[in-house]
């Protein structure tokens, strides 16, 4: 058995891989940094906020980082980056890392597909990880797709949806989604003891990639999105109502099914809960029959913390699998 003077200096010789986050100061950025700090397997190379170089902030878990200005740090330094700037600000900063050899993640909409021509491998890992095992460069998923489309995920692979139906899909998110720009309409006194719609028309911008992602499983089908903002922090809940090509007697079955091997799914038989997934990069899901309505329906739910598995979580978990290593590590089941 080894002392534990030993241990520490076996894991003083364990190989760590350099990576950089580029929009380390928001959300999704900040949740990244401790993430990494914590991983036994990466270090930080650097993390860059332009407004805020210089500045010394503390992250959950009582590590602190010093932010950078991106024009300040040689991308060649990291054998990977995530890069969690602004859409639109996105692509030019992931170019530039690829040009230094770099793989990079990139958690802006602006290379998901629906948004781009581009054949770049979309990072939902549970439906696509053999192309983002040695990726190059993955574009993560938006918050909202990924708890929607790992929702639907066993009824589009197996094309159990009724062919040009509607898929309506409700799903409300805390106020971390909306970013950390300084917004009146997410003042705290607007938005605590408040719950509203936005986005309303099938007019936000995740509707381009879940779109796109139904079309590459082949299933003829709309949707339907209204947003809604919680008043709370972290998670999102989904609620799908899918048209069915036939009854399903026991439809959780096909969620055991699909979903029975993966460390980041919880199937469960009441409708889940944003406050068992915060702080957590998972998905809880339950399906349900619908009755007393002329067609076969079911019903899909699905709660994720929109920062973990919906982004800085999802975007570990891709990175993982990017360099080689065990896809769990380093993340918070």
């Amino acid at each position: 058995m080894l002392t534990e003077p030993n241990r520490n200096i076996m894991h003083s010789f364990v190989h760590k891989i350099p990576v950089g986050i580029l929009g380390a100061s928001g959300y999704a950025g900040r949740d990244l940094c401790a993430l990494v700090l914590r991983h036994p397997r990466l270090e930080l190379a650097f993390a860059t906020a332009n407004g805020r170089r210089g500045e010394t902030v503390e992250l959950s878990g009582g590590s602190a980082v010093t932010f950078q200005a991106p024009d300040d740090v040689p991308l060649s330094s990291a054998a990977l980056v995530f890069s969690a700037l602004p859409h639109g600000t996105s692509a030019e900063w992931v170019q530039r890392g690829r040009d230094a050899g770099a793989r990079v993640v990139d958690l802006s909409a602006d290379l998901r597909i629906g948004n781009t021509d581009a054949d770049i491998v979309y990072g939902l890992t549970e439906a696509r990880r053999e192309e983002i095992r040695g990726a190059e460069l993955v574009a993560n998923p938006g918050c909202y797709p990924t708890s929607i489309l790992m929702g639907l995920l066993p009824l589009l692979e197996l094309g159990l949806v009724a062919h040009g139906a509607t898929i309506n899909v409700s799903a409300a998110s805390g106020a971390t989604g909306a970013g950390l720009t300084p917004r009146a309409d997410l003042l705290f006194g607007e938005v605590t003891e408040n719950f509203r719609a936005y986005g309303i028309g099938n007019t936000h911008r995740h509707l381009n990639e879940m779109r796109a992602f139904v079309a590459e499983e082949g299933v003829n089908a709309d949707l339907i999105f209204t947003p809604h903002l919680l008043p709370t922090a972290r998670g999102i809940l989904a609620t799908m109502t899918v048209p069915l090509t036939s009854a399903i007697a026991d439809p959780l079955a096909l969620w055991h099914e699909r979903f029975h091997n993966e460390r980041f799914v919880e199937i469960v038989l009441t409708p889940p809960e944003t406050r068992h997934v915060t702080n957590r990069n998972v998905v809880r899901i339950t399906a349900h029959t619908l009755d007393h309505v002329r067609h076969p329906t079911l019903l899909v739910l699905s709660a994720i913390d929109n920062l973990m598995k919906g982004a800085a979580g999802q975007a570990l978990q891709n990175a993982n699998l990017m360099l080689g290593l065990d896809e769990a590590m380093g993340l918070p089941a």
